[in-house]
């Protein structure tokens, strides 16, 4: 029986619904192709540009369709020019984080052979890596109320024995998937700064007790100012890696320079029940609308939504059009034939995506 799944679409500011169409087309593409299920799209508003328009940017219903939904595909958010009263930007992906508890933020760095990179690789090495970043507390958990007075500002850095056993768990799962997969060594690698702060010595017993449950992988522990060395020297040793939410918010953007910029970097935000797909780069508001936003990310980010809806959903076929959907893209980067300006190229939005779509379909 044919199994069809609710796709909530936040379109997005800025580039948001150039990178938004092509991606959510190849999806309904692959979807009518199969026999094994079904997709079923619903447009749902948020974000800077509609706060701009009716004030709100994040309308009660949008919540209660995202929470409805098998899973939600969410294009580039915020604009520099659009912020609330107190200054801070509009951020609907961490209303969502918060709101339905997606404490896993997924941020897989590939670089294959023939790739681009600004990196010399040694010969024969290529980069398949995952970095986990704990997405609902850590240094953001005051997000939006920190105190701040004449003479000093707070934050408050949180950690939570429920959180961190739920990020462990889904990490050191994920990691026994790779390998099987053939695709890592089983390989888990807490990064924090235990050395110096309390909260991160916490942190890392809490890695050790889950990581006393997988005896068939490798726990080690890092640093983060000496992962983000690492991840310059030698990131092909890495498998998986996770960390604190701050901390994850930086080393992701260093892993998506490894990848040549974020227009190759997609992102997944995962919790027991939800998740959220999104591309990890802006909205890029000053080339909105001339049809030369790199989609590829975006188009990442949706066989990442596949793979995880045909996992929590036992249909192989999914599973299966996930992995396909990521071999396109990069055998479109590294053909090299087809890229955006921000990869070195020439191509528009429309023909990127073409490119990838043509590689599915065309024999």
């Amino acid at each position: 029986m044919t199994k069809t799944f609710e796709i909530a679409v936040f379109e997005g500011d800025g580039i948001g619904p150039e990178i938004t169409a092509p991606t959510v087309e190849i999806l309904k593409r692959m979807a009518e192709a199969s026999p094994d299920y079904a997709l079923t799209f619903t447009d749902v508003p948020a974000g800077a540009a509609h706060y701009a328009k009716t004030g709100e940017s994040f309308p009660a219903s949008s919540m209660e369709t995202a929470k409805r939904a098998d899973a939600i595909l969410l294009s580039a958010m915020g604009l520099p020019d659009v912020r609330y009263p107190d200054g801070t930007e509009i951020s609907p992906q961490i209303d969502l984080r918060k709101a339905l508890t997606l404490f896993a933020g997924v941020r897989p760095v590939t670089v294959k052979a023939g790739q681009r990179t600004p990196l010399a690789l040694p010969e024969g090495k290529e980069i398949d890596f995952v970095l986990i970043r704990e997405s609902t507390e850590g240094l953001f958990f005051t997000q939006g109320k920190g105190e701040v007075s004449e003479n000093e500002a707070r934050e408050t850095l949180l950690i939570t024995r429920d959180i961190s056993e739920k990020l462990f768990r889904f990490t050191f799962e994920l990691a026994a998937a790779r390998k099987a997969q053939g695709r890592g060594k089983g390989r888990v690698t807490c990064v924090d700064k235990a050395n110096v702060f309390r909260a991160f010595a916490y942190f890392r017993s809490l890695f050790d007790a889950e990581a006393a449950n997988h005896p068939d992988l490798k726990a080690d522990h890092a640093y983060v100012d000496a992962t983000a060395l690492w991840m310059v020297q030698k990131p092909w040793e890495f498998d998986v890696m996770v960390t604190e939410n701050m901390f994850g918010d930086i080393l992701s953007d260093l892993g998506a320079g490894l990848m040549g910029g974020l227009g190759l970097a997609p992102s997944a935000d995962i919790g027991l029940e939800h998740a959220v797909f999104q591309p990890c780069h802006g909205s890029a508001p000053d080339i909105a609308g001339q049809g030369v936003a790199n989609p590829l990310a975006m188009i990442l980010s949706a066989a990442m939504m596949l793979d995880w809806l045909g996992i929590q959903h036992d249909v192989p076929a999914m599973i299966a059009d996930g992995n396909r959907l990521r071999e396109a893209v990069e055998d479109v980067v590294a053909r090299g034939e087809v890229l955006t300006r921000d990869l070195g190229g020439k191509a528009g939005t429309k023909e990127a995506a073409s490119a990838v779509l043509d590689t599915l379909f065309v024999a």
